[in-house]
């Protein structure tokens, strides 16, 4: 079916817009400048690397495909709009991230115990998206799931007792940006830009946008990643300055 934008289109309307707009207007209250677009730039990079290998896949295998000529360029399987997504997001998400303050006194040093407690939680994570490989329509979930885990272990490990102390930055600062991506998804998704398969998902949805439940996981584990990424940053870099 054809679509009434195209992907870069989208971005140029609906993305772009509001990184451009978060850069003339963040006053960095969480970090320098320099800081916080460092964090920002070295996940945006990860997210690049990370990401790529997981998304050619599941467009491989039908997950997802995209309305006819709304793709100009391709890299692989996936169209340049999907990897610019991957370096937009961060800064999206970033950028309005830094309006917030976290307090970086406690010390880095934890027990090991304790971090055995946020590595088993994101190990959780991972089992369960394992799990809904078992049936064709969790491919999708249960594959978002299991990417997820390294990167939640990783973080969860290193410093769930700070990130937990920070709820209330770390809530909205991952909260706020991923309902703005869930309504710009739903356009997408309404505008036949990209399409899901039947086959391929679960069928539940966020209640009322009508977004199917792997984008709203996706957005939100993804915003998440962006936001515990630049926290755990920030305070590394203070206690070691």
């Amino acid at each position: 079916m054809t679509a009434l934008l195209t992907y870069l289109q989208f971005h140029a309307l609906f993305v772009v817009p509001v990184v451009v707009g978060l850069v003339l207007t963040t006053p960095y209250r969480l970090a320098s400048r320099r800081t916080v677009l460092t964090a920002t730039a070295l996940l945006a990079g990860l997210a690049l690397v990370y990401t790529t290998p997981w998304d050619n896949y599941l467009i491989g295998r039908g997950v997802w495909w995209y309305g006819e000529g709304t793709v100009l360029v391709r890299g692989f399987r996936a169209p340049l709009g999907e990897y610019l997504f991957f370096l937009l997001q961060p800064f999206l998400v970033g950028l309005w991230l830094a309006r917030f303050r976290v307090d970086t006194t406690p010390s880095l040093r934890t027990p090991v115990r304790v971090r055995a407690v946020g590595f088993l939680a994101a190990a959780l994570v991972g089992i369960s998206g394992l799990a809904l490989l078992d049936r064709s329509s969790g491919l999708y979930l249960g594959s978002l799931l299991a990417w997820s885990a390294p990167i939640l272990a990783i973080q969860w490990a290193f410093g769930w007792q700070f990130l937990r102390r920070e709820w209330r930055t770390v809530a909205v600062g991952t909260l706020v940006p991923t309902g703005y991506l869930w309504l710009i998804d739903s356009v997408a998704l309404a505008l036949n830009i990209w399409s899901l398969s039947d086959r391929y998902t679960t069928g539940l949805e966020l209640p009322g946008l009508g977004l199917p439940i792997e984008e709203a996981v996706f957005f939100l584990l993804t915003s998440l990643f962006v936001v515990q990424g630049i926290v755990l940053y920030v305070w590394v870099v203070d206690r070691w300055s």
